[in-house]
């Protein structure tokens, strides 16, 4: 797997406690190639970056994510530790893209996210361009045709745009729902997509006929605002009703760039943090949310590290809620 690192653990560092009060002091850092891997029985999260903006290039948008993982794990770092003495936080290192050979990448991330979810953890996936919820995906899917019986998996998307982009050319950032959803015809599997926060003006009129075509459900960004929360929780939860597992994926670039400066493709018009994490509750209580990611952080634009605090913050929310 030479597409593979272990993680520094000097990026994670942050005021000391020596009773474990923050997030770095409760790491522990896993080398997926050399180290045996702990044995789990208690609730275990697996932090492993995506250090890949080949996608972002090909698809014209601003490079620079693949700094995104290891600056998100610097903010994560800092924060307060609430989980119980008995959970496992682990670093589990990073896939990067150096050859600039993006199938090989998103093949190696879906074998490792499978063998994560194997050993029994949640895995919370840092990037990285929007390509990594090809590979992520396939993981998932991998993991649970091993694991025996069909299992229907449900995409919840928070992101501004669809990226249903056609792969005819390559595979980019704004491909991956789209492969998924080609995938899911050849073995005649359910293409379940739902996508908050959708603008107008970052999605294509062929890009929203796509979503038509493919029964994704979106819900546009000028009602994706808590003055319509009731309506959307409920959409919510009808999606999630109706499959057995969710896969969620946070594109940055969807929030406001009020929020999140350090992106590959900022707008003002993006949605809030508030909104993002009254819907992140309501999947985490659903008990069926099987894995995260966080895409598209770029830390060469952001500022005073605010983007990469909020995805940071983001993660720290989701494991401290799910406990």
């Amino acid at each position: 797997m030479h597409t593979y690192s272990k993680t520094d653990s000097l990026l994670w560092t942050g005021r000391k406690s020596g009773q474990q009060f923050y997030l770095h002091e409760k790491v522990v850092f896993v080398d997926l190639n050399t180290d045996k891997f702990p044995s789990i029985n208690t609730p275990a999260w697996a932090v492993l970056g995506y250090a890949c903006d080949e996608g972002v290039k090909r698809n014209e948008g601003r490079i620079g994510a693949v700094l995104g993982p290891d600056a998100i794990r610097k903010q994560l770092a800092k924060l307060p530790n609430h989980l119980l003495e008995s959970t496992l936080l682990m670093d589990v290192g990073t896939i990067d893209c150096k050859d600039g050979d993006l199938k090989k990448t998103q093949t190696v991330l879906a074998r490792t996210v499978t063998q994560l979810l194997m050993q029994n953890t949640f895995p919370i996936l840092i990037g990285g361009g929007h390509d990594i919820a090809f590979g992520h995906y396939n993981g998932v899917k991998k993991y649970l045709a091993a694991e025996g019986g069909k299992k229907t998996i449900g995409i919840i998307n928070f992101d501004a745009h669809f990226d249903l982009r056609q792969n005819e050319t390559n595979n980019n950032s704004g491909t991956p729902f789209y492969q998924i959803a080609q995938e899911c015809k050849l073995d005649k599997s359910e293409f379940k997509y739902m996508c908050l926060g959708i603008r107008e003006d970052a999605n294509s009129k062929i890009l929203f006929e796509t979503a038509k075509e493919l029964g994704v459900s979106f819900i546009e960004k000028k009602h994706f605002n808590l003055l319509h929360f009731n309506k959307i929780k409920k959409e919510i939860e009808d999606f999630i009703a109706d499959v057995d597992h969710i896969y969620t994926t946070i594109d940055m670039d969807g929030f406001s760039s009020a929020y999140a400066p350090g992106v590959s493709a900022a707008s003002p018009m993006g949605f809030s943090p508030e909104m993002v994490l009254e819907c992140l509750k309501i999947i985490i209580d659903s008990n069926k949310m099987i894995s995260l990611d966080i895409a598209e952080m770029n830390p060469t634009y952001d500022i005073d590290q605010q983007t990469a605090k909020l995805a940071a913050s983001l993660i720290h929310f989701v494991i401290y809620n799910s406990h």
